[in-house]
């Protein structure tokens, strides 16, 4: 299994000029490049800049992260979300990035599980025809929070099942998995070729419902319960990659340096446990 690293590890901290430096230099597999850092980037270097580096380096990027809060969004916020798909399709076809995380709506009232299943199937199925030009992949990420539209495995899955496209994926986080206390049977009934995103993490031991982000800690560190999540993997025969997803405030205080080499070790000392490194 290759190791990624994901920017929000460091999201307060660093850039993606520093981030790709450091995490070449402790031997990543890939990168899942933010949006945001991204858009900085490019104030100063060009789509050529980036490309040069991947060619002239061991790691790669993985995936872009991510088109937030795709659902039930009015004209003109609908709109910005094309277009922001269209701009990582056009830098995805130069740096040969091909995977766009998308994230569901929060708090968005009184909607059936129907309505929101049939919402989302129907924007997935609109942005794919965007991106289905730049052979660009859409990976829909499930949120596990109580006002999220998209909360567990499950649901998450059966919706990437209704899409019924190879372009259209779901992305794993444990994290988010545990938070609203995804069924690990929906997880071993799944397809290894629909997770096109897997974000490795751990959490403090706070009730379902009530874990947000900060709340991220180290693999092997928290409550989640990472052996049965790898070890259903590895049943079912996904080996692709393990993306490492922190949104902890206490670690964005950190050296960057010590944040991308604590990240990495601590990947590697749970996901060695199931795979063998990719």
């Amino acid at each position: 299994m290759k190791i990624s690293f994901n920017q929000a590890t460091t999201m307060k901290s660093s850039t993606l000029k520093k981030d790709l430096e450091l995490c070449e230099k402790h031997g990543y597999d890939f990168i899942e490049i933010r949006l945001d850092k991204l858009k900085e980037y490019l104030t100063e270097n060009t789509a050529q800049d980036l490309k040069a580096f991947f060619e002239n380096n061991r790691i790669k990027p993985y995936a872009f992260n991510a088109l937030e809060f795709i659902t039930f969004r009015d004209e003109a916020g609908y709109r910005q979300i094309q277009e922001e798909l269209k701009f990582l399709c056009r830098i995805g076809e130069v740096i040969d990035c091909k995977k766009v995380i998308v994230v569901p709506t929060f708090d968005i009232g009184d909607y059936t599980q129907a309505q929101i299943k049939e919402e989302t199937v129907r924007v997935l199925h609109e942005l794919m025809e965007l991106a289905q030009p730049f052979d660009m992949k859409l990976s829909l990420e499930f949120c596990g929070y109580p006002n999220c539209s998209v909360n567990t495995f499950g649901q998450a899955y059966e919706i990437v099942e209704e899409v019924n496209s190879d372009h259209v994926g779901i992305v794993l986080d444990c994290f988010h998995f545990h938070a609203m206390n995804s069924n690990i049977q929906d997880l071993k009934n799944a397809d290894p070729n629909k997770i096109f995103v897997f974000h490795i993490d751990d959490c403090e031991d706070l009730p379902p419902g009530a874990l947000r982000d900060h709340h991220r800690v180290w693999p092997g560190h928290g409550a989640v319960d990472l052996d049965g999540i790898l070890g259903t993997l590895k049943e079912i025969g996904y080996e692709d990659m393990a993306s490492i997803e922190l949104f902890r405030p206490e670690y964005w205080e950190w050296d960057v340096d010590r944040v991308i080499r604590v990240a990495k070790e601590t990947t590697e000392n749970v996901v060695g446990k199931y795979f063998e490194r990719g």
